[in-house]
């Protein structure tokens, strides 16, 4: 499996010929960071003035006080792999091994190029029998293909998270997985719904040009829950909002993700769907008596609270 090492690091000249030098580029790169952060400050102010995106579109995931970030690409990719393992019933701890084996293999990118003829998130190889190169560039074909390998793996709930995805991978680095475990087992946590109101991403706005109409707004939100967790709309007077051609809001029940916990099944496609805000340009996810709002970029007290299972995802649409 390929390894994507970071660039080398130029060696440094240490002799003394080079100190005055060395003094002045320091000066340079102090007045250079002073400035640096004041421009910041100012993108960061006029921003909160004209009340447009944030400076830096990022996803969190919250665990134990800590904070792990990925890029909404990343975390595009992150729904999908932990919406895979929930759809399939499989528990946490293999969520938390595939993620942690994605970001390894490819930084959670689904990359056409790697080492010899690896491909994908994973970097799976045809030649290696994980199916052909447009198979493996399927997201949802090599997570499935993944996790097909690993719960063949008897006890793999209970291993080392590096020794579970090493033993699928067949990796040259058999250890380079554990160092993305903590981040993996808070987006895991997240997106299994085992850690309500835990995950969030900051988005810039979505652009008046990029906004669609209503109905078309809901199939793009409703194809991919279809896709990730395998969950369909309510159809009738279980989703009233259909009833409303200008409505953007699409109802589901989690129930059947976790039929013994329904709670938990709806944070994880609440949370599902936070992550995969960017692409489906979901504006407001509602979960039992929280909301999260695009605008604030948090969970914050919904005006009523939803029944055991039920979310509601409201996509931007135009008017």
């Amino acid at each position: 499996m390929a390894l994507l090492a970071d660039p080398p690091v130029p060696p440094v000249d240490d002799s003394s010929r080079g100190r005055p030098v060395r003094r002045a580029l320091k000066y340079v790169v102090a007045i250079g960071s002073v400035c640096a952060v004041a421009t910041i400050g100012v993108v960061v102010g006029l921003n909160r003035v004209t009340g447009g995106g944030p400076v830096t579109e990022r996803c969190t995931a919250e665990l134990d006080g800590s904070d792990w970030y990925l890029s909404p690409a990343q975390a595009d990719n992150a729904a999908l792999v932990a919406g895979t393992s929930v759809a399939r019933g499989l528990p946490a701890r293999a969520a938390t091994i595939g993620l942690a084996t994605a970001l390894q293999e490819s930084k959670l990118i689904n990359i056409d190029y790697g080492d010899r003829d690896s491909v994908g998130l994973f970097q799976q190889r045809p030649s290696q029998g994980w199916g052909t190169v447009q198979e493996i560039l399927d997201p949802v074909y090599s997570t499935n293909a993944f996790y097909d390998v690993l719960v063949e793996v008897e006890g793999y709930e209970d291993m080392a998270v590096t020794d579970a995805a090493q033993t699928v991978q067949r990796s040259a680095f058999p250890d380079a997985y554990a160092q993305h475990e903590m981040r993996s087992r808070a987006w895991a946590s997240a997106l299994t719904g085992n850690s309500p109101g835990a995950l969030s991403c900051e988005l810039a706005p979505v652009a008046d040009g990029d906004q669609t109409a209503p109905a078309a707004a809901r199939d793009v939100v409703a194809g991919r829950l279809g896709r990730d967790l395998g969950l369909a709309p309510a159809t009738g007077a279980a989703d009233p909002n259909r009833q409303d051609p200008a409505s953007s809001t699409v109802t589901v029940d989690a129930t059947p993700l976790t039929p013994d916990d329904p709670e938990r099944g709806a944070w994880a496609t609440g949370q599902w769907a936070v992550a995969t805000a960017q692409v489906t340009q979901a504006v407001e996810v509602h979960v039992a008596d929280r909301v999260w709002l695009r605008e604030e970029a948090a969970w914050v007290e919904a005006e009523t609270r939803l029944d055991p299972g039920e979310v509601r995802i409201t996509a931007d649409a135009s008017e």
